[in-house]
């Protein structure tokens, strides 16, 4: 076991206590793999960094809280919008059967394909493309998860969650303050369950770029 990640998971469980199945989940993916090679030194660190491309990989703190506001118990699937450097959907990975995240930025959607593979993660599915049109030919999905910041959930979206499913979120609202919200699908329409507190993500962005 590495210590580094032994220590960071531990320091995230006594700042917010982690259920046994998102902890385990957490020991199973190490952080430096997915930050950049100047930022090894940070891997396992509770702070965000830089990605290039003007993103970034998410705290771990951050990850982990997210990945708990699912509830994934007895889910089969999990939609992520925005891909990023790959670090959340591995960790999705050890808790879903099936993992699809969509990025994009391709030159983004290409390096996280290729940490998956080196890491033997064969359960994450990974394409470039436009997050809020979702990903139909897999739908539905039981969780959708927003690694990135947004004003509106589509209603493509909703429509590929399951009846009682779950979406985890960081809702833009005024004055740009950003909050994670959990919504749940009932009669076909999202209703918001709780909120989880204030956060910072990047954007979602309709457009995709190639590069």
């Amino acid at each position: 076991m590495n210590i580094q990640l032994r220590r960071m998971v531990d320091l995230i469980d006594s700042k917010f206590r982690l259920s046994l199945n998102v902890k385990e989940a957490m020991l199973r993916v190490p952080r430096e793999v997915f930050v950049p090679s100047a930022m090894l030194h940070n891997a396992y660190n509770l702070d965000a960094l830089p990605i290039g491309l003007n993103q970034y990989i998410s705290s771990p703190f951050t990850v982990a809280k997210m990945t708990q506001y699912l509830d994934s118990d007895g889910c089969d699937s999990v939609l992520e919008i925005g891909c990023g450097s790959g670090y959340q959907a591995a960790v999705l990975s050890k808790l879903f059967r099936r993992v699809f995240s969509i990025e994009r930025i391709d030159k983004l959607k290409r390096e996280a394909a290729d940490r998956f593979k080196m890491l033997g993660i064969m359960n994450v599915s990974i394409k470039f493309g436009d997050g809020q049109s979702g990903w139909e030919m897999y739908s539905p999905f039981d969780r959708i998860l927003f690694s990135a910041a947004t004003s509106v959930i589509s209603e493509k979206l909703v429509d590929q969650l399951v009846e009682g499913g779950i979406v985890v979120a960081p809702m833009i609202e005024a004055n740009n303050k950003q909050v994670i919200k959990r919504f749940v699908k009932k009669n076909s329409k999202l209703h918001l369950l709780d909120s989880k507190g204030e956060c910072s993500f990047v954007l979602v962005k309709n457009n995709v770029e190639n590069c």
